[in-house]
């Protein structure tokens, strides 16, 4: 059974902070669950183009609003408190977090990061060996 808390990860190696995101990672591939889970805060005003060509992501937040545009079809849908969302085709997206507030995301990756990723110059991350 693998039980933590938040606090087990603020300020560690599992603690990414870039310009637009931060990113506590809560379950990486070293758990061996098939998966990795992260709490994610996307900082106010943050406009990120991401594809994730090696990873399916799914999104729920928990907290804040913005917006996920698909670059495909030029659709935008709001996110609020409550929002899933899934990137099942490795969708090109830009995720937006409203002016004034974060938004905080519980986002669940397969196959799981390493946790110590960050976009590459694509928007993706690498896939580990």
């Amino acid at each position: 059974m693998i039980v933590k808390h938040l606090d087990d990860v603020l300020n560690t190696a599992a603690d990414v902070d870039t310009e637009g995101w931060t990113s506590r990672r809560l379950i990486y591939k070293d758990a061996g669950m098939g998966y990795s889970v992260n709490d994610t805060i996307i900082k106010p005003g943050a406009e990120l183009e991401m594809q994730y060509r090696n990873h399916l992501e799914t999104v729920y937040c928990i907290e804040g609003a913005g917006e996920i545009t698909d670059l495909a079809t030029g659709e935008t849908h709001p996110i609020r408190v409550g929002t899933l969302y899934a990137l099942n085709k490795h969708d090109h997206h830009v995720l937006r977090a409203n002016k004034g507030t974060h938004m905080r995301m519980v986002c669940v990756f397969n196959p799981p990061l390493t946790g110590r990723e960050v976009h590459d110059a694509t928007g993706a991350y690498a896939l580990a060996d």
